[in-house]
């Protein structure tokens, strides 16, 4: 809206209107009365816009009578007040807006690049993973206040509607590898049809919120749907104790006789209480402790001093039976084998796909959400310590909170914990900067959307890359050797520099899981299979990838 046609400058310019008018027929009463010296309406007009204007009172000054001079130095006050209120008004927004950066319209320089459409926290991490790998790309943005945000913060953005050819012609669509749709499922079907418009070759991928309409991207046009919230779902089934599974999440094959897992130690489990050094990983059970969560916190290598305590949990790797091991020791000796209930507080897509998980197993679920729905057995608040009394948590075995809002999930997660200190409590966070805050609150696993989303996106549209587990606390990637060409993990000094455990080479094809850390030599061609958080992946790229 024009500042000039705003209701702010409207009430100004009504305001010295009025104020004019009655200081004008004021001054003229004043005059005429007290001054004993009437004069025309245009003269007293005069004065007023003299005072207001502090540029002089021409003959009338000085006046006589104390009411006069009392009356003028209302007006100039009057006067002062409307000059700084119409600078504040007009002149301030218009320094704002003249001052201000501009997001650019265009992205002529750029080649091969990925174009992403639009910003959001869930492509934040496919952003980062871009940059760490020096692939080119810029964001259609049709805010132009978070284009603006994102120009200043020195990322590639364009500013315009990415639904307009037009638009995606200005951001290079042309020469562009790929096309990246991330806004509403509506807005999603609409770029893809524009993008195919403006260029047929173009690979395009989608995110779907609601993998039901996954089909209608692809019936547009997209190469690729991806359905981070379904994934994510039933990824969390997987970490609920049930009566067929145990408390350990299903591994990563890498290779045939390597498998990586994350596992729990439950409570009254035989190593519960002792110390890493004393679990004997490497010596007791033929595994590498890859690393370790505490409280939230991942720790690589685990402190041989740290004791594992109830709810730590565990990144080995290892062959598939010594991991069996391993994992019967780390389950409780009091293991119930009865079916088991789940509580699943918010009935999304992230939500229905965990109930449908669930649901082949035996266990009892019981659903709470805020709309009364189809598959919903409690209708309420699940932030609301009534509601979740109502629902029952005492004997669940996890309470599945995937609400839309991570604030609410916050809460809900504090109160939870506040009712029943034992459940598990399973999370998801929708932005990865709520992970720590969520743990802080009583969480005993949280995963992130926009991580999981980051990590899809990366391995579909990165062709050099494949994430073999985007639904897991730790990242397991497969990238070219790169700068590791010629060198031992042992002399690149991998671990210590990027925080990543190299599990496996992959050469010609086959994966090499059994090798010598000090004296296998990678060649050029050659692949690695690592492990570790998105930081300290994104620090090998950096390091060892042009």
């Amino acid at each position: 809206m024009s500042l000039w046609r705003s209701r702010r400058a409207g009430s100004y310019l009504a305001l010295v209107a009025g104020t004019t008018v009655a200081a004008t027929l004021l001054y003229n009463y004043g005059m005429a009365t007290l001054e004993n010296d009437p004069q025309p309406l245009y003269r007293s007009l005069e004065v007023v816009f003299q005072t207001f204007t502090t540029t002089g009172y021409g003959e009338d000054a000085p006046w006589s009578t104390p009411q006069m001079n009392f009356l003028m130095i209302g007006l100039q006050l009057t006067g002062i007040g409307l000059i700084l209120t119409g600078v504040d008004i007009f002149a301030v927004p218009w320094l704002r807006s003249a001052l201000a950066t501009t997001p650019p319209t265009t992205a002529s320089d750029l080649e091969d690049h990925v174009i992403v459409c639009e910003y959001s926290p869930r492509g934040e991490a496919f952003i980062e993973e871009l940059e760490s790998r020096g692939q080119e790309y810029v964001v259609v943005e049709s805010d132009e206040g978070a284009a603006r945000e994102l120009h200043e913060t020195d990322r590639r953005v364009v500013h315009g509607d990415p639904e307009s050819i037009d638009v995606l012609e200005d951001a290079g669509i042309e020469r562009a590898r790929a096309v990246v749709a991330d806004a509403a499922d509506d807005t999603n079907a609409s770029i893809v049809l524009s993008a195919q418009e403006a260029n047929p070759e173009i690979r395009v991928v989608t995110l779907v919120e609601d993998q039901r309409l996954g089909e209608y991207h692809r019936i547009a046009g997209a190469d690729e749907v991806l359905s981070p919230r379904q994934l994510l779902g039933e990824s969390f089934a997987h970490r609920v104790p049930t009566a067929v599974t145990t408390a350990v999440d299903e591994g990563v094959e890498i290779g045939n006789d390597l498998e990586l897992v994350e596992l729990s130690i439950a409570e009254g489990s035989d190593l519960c209480g002792q110390t890493a050094d004393a679990v004997g990983l490497r010596n007791r059970f033929g595994v590498d402790g890859i690393g370790a969560w505490f409280n939230g916190d991942f720790e690589s290598p685990i402190p041989p001093d740290r004791d594992l305590e109830t709810g730590t949990r565990l990144l080995v790797a290892g062959e598939p039976d010594r991991i069996d091991e391993l994992r019967a020791e780390a389950a409780s000796t009091v293991h119930p084998f009865a079916a088991r209930r789940v509580v699943i507080a918010g009935y999304g897509e992230a939500g229905m796909a965990a109930g449908e998980a669930l649901a082949a197993t035996n266990t009892r679920v019981t659903v709470l959400d805020s709309d009364d729905k189809d598959g919903v057995d409690i209708v309420g608040d699940a932030r609301d310590p009534a509601t979740i009394d109502e629902v029952g948590i005492d004997g669940a075995s996890a309470v599945i909170i995937t609400l839309d809002d991570d604030t609410s999930a916050i809460f809900a997660t504090l109160v939870v914990r506040d009712l029943d200190p034992s459940v598990d409590i399973i999370v998801r966070a929708n932005d990865a900067e709520n992970v720590q805050k969520l743990y802080r609150a009583g969480a005993d696993y949280v995963q992130s959307l926009a991580t999981v989303s980051g990590r899809m996106l990366a391995s579909t549209v990165l062709e050099d890359e494949e994430v073999l587990a985007v639904d897991r606390q730790v990242d397991v990637v497969r990238l070219p050797a790169g700068e590791l060409a010629g060198r031992t993990v042992v002399d690149a000094d991998v671990r210590s520099r990027t925080g990543c455990t190299v599990l496996a080479a992959v050469r010609d094809g086959e994966t090499i899981t059994e090798f010598d850390p000090a004296t296998f030599v990678f060649e050029a061609g050659d692949e690695v299979v690592i492990a570790g958080t998105d930081e300290s992946v994104r620090s090998f790229e950096t390091l060892f990838l042009d």
